[in-house]
């Protein structure tokens, strides 16, 4: 029986925390193999909001190399850049033809920007049909979303029906699939963790910034429980060690931020040294980024011969 395709994106926006980390990577480390998985390096959605070359350049290698590091198995995924395959922007094109411009300015990242007294760029404004391009070409079936993200699978889904309404079925409009996760992974101010909110811990961090990280999660002088800190611990230790610890150190805040800068070290420590040994091979990550594209390109180019002859550019 043909094994059901699933497709996730990532930005190259820097680098990687512990939100990412349990919030999205571990999640999808945890269940690719189930599936025939696609995982695409969204570069060109990151020109949105980052436009510094050497930047950019810089954070699309080093996001494959965060994701290796991790425990992807390449040869039991297709891992690709989303600039190496062209049918992408061509066929956002095609949707943008489609779909109006009130039903695009519904979308969240563009109201958030909006209602901020920010202006938004138009690729900001048009990224859902972007985004819905990236799922349709290769016929997704699943997509792996969190609470926040359903709004993608909607505007997904209302492409797939606009061509199919216009053309003729041509796109099966794909579900989203919800991850088993921790929910929202807490910053050390207690918002969401976000690099936008400055209150990372890093994945990759050195002790000495896992300390530094640590030591500055907010807590309530007034509180007689340091709620920020045992909502990170408790995605690092079993629930009974944990409230046995919490016990023994009631009002010891001190002894209890130690003793998560010591678990998020132990934890972070192997995938350290196996970031920095994948890291020093860029020749092999450059090699399973082409592998990938390869294998991207074959199923998109398949796909837009059809959408091609649909619309009536085929002669």
């Amino acid at each position: 029986m043909a094994r059901k395709r699933l497709l996730t994106g990532l930005q190259p926006s820097g680098q990687l925390h512990i939100g990412n980390y349990f919030g999205a990577i571990a999640p999808f480390l945890e269940r690719y193999e189930e599936f025939e998985s696609f995982l695409m390096i969204a570069d060109y959605h990151a020109l949105t909001t980052l436009q510094e070359k050497d930047e950019l350049n810089t954070n699309i290698f080093e996001i494959a190399v965060d994701y290796l590091a991790c425990g992807l198995d390449p040869t039991k995924v297709v891992m690709f850049r989303q600039s190496d395959v062209q049918e992408h922007t061509e066929l956002a094109w095609i949707f943008e033809c489609l779909v109006t411009v009130p039903f695009l300015m519904k979308a969240h990242a563009y109201k958030d920007k909006v209602a901020k007294g920010l202006e938004a760029n138009a690729g900001l404004f048009n990224y859902p049909m972007l985004m819905a391009a990236d799922i349709l070409l290769y016929d997704a079936e699943l997509v792996p979303v969190g609470e926040d993200q359903r709004q993608h699978i909607e505007y997904t889904r209302e492409a797939a029906h606009k061509f199919n309404s216009v053309y003729g079925n041509v796109f099966t409009p794909p579900q989203e699939i919800t991850l088993e996760k921790v929910g929202v992974v807490p910053g050390t101010d207690g918002q969401k963790m976000s690099k936008s909110y400055g209150n990372t811990i890093p994945l990759f961090g050195t002790r000495g910034e896992i300390q530094k990280a640590v030591m500055s999660i907010v807590t309530d002088s007034k509180s007689t429980f340091p709620e920020h800190v045992h909502a990170i611990h408790k995605l690092y230790k079993d629930e009974g060690k944990l409230k046995l610890l919490y016990e023994q150190n009631r009002e010891n805040y001190k002894a209890l931020k130690e003793a998560l800068i010591e678990d998020i070290d132990t934890h972070s420590t192997p995938l350290r040294e196996k970031r920095q040994a994948v890291a020093s091979n860029k020749t092999d990550v450059l090699e399973i980024l082409n592998e990938g594209a390869q294998k991207a390109r074959e199923l998109a180019a398949k796909k837009m011969a059809i959408v091609r002859d649909k619309i009536g550019i085929t002669l």
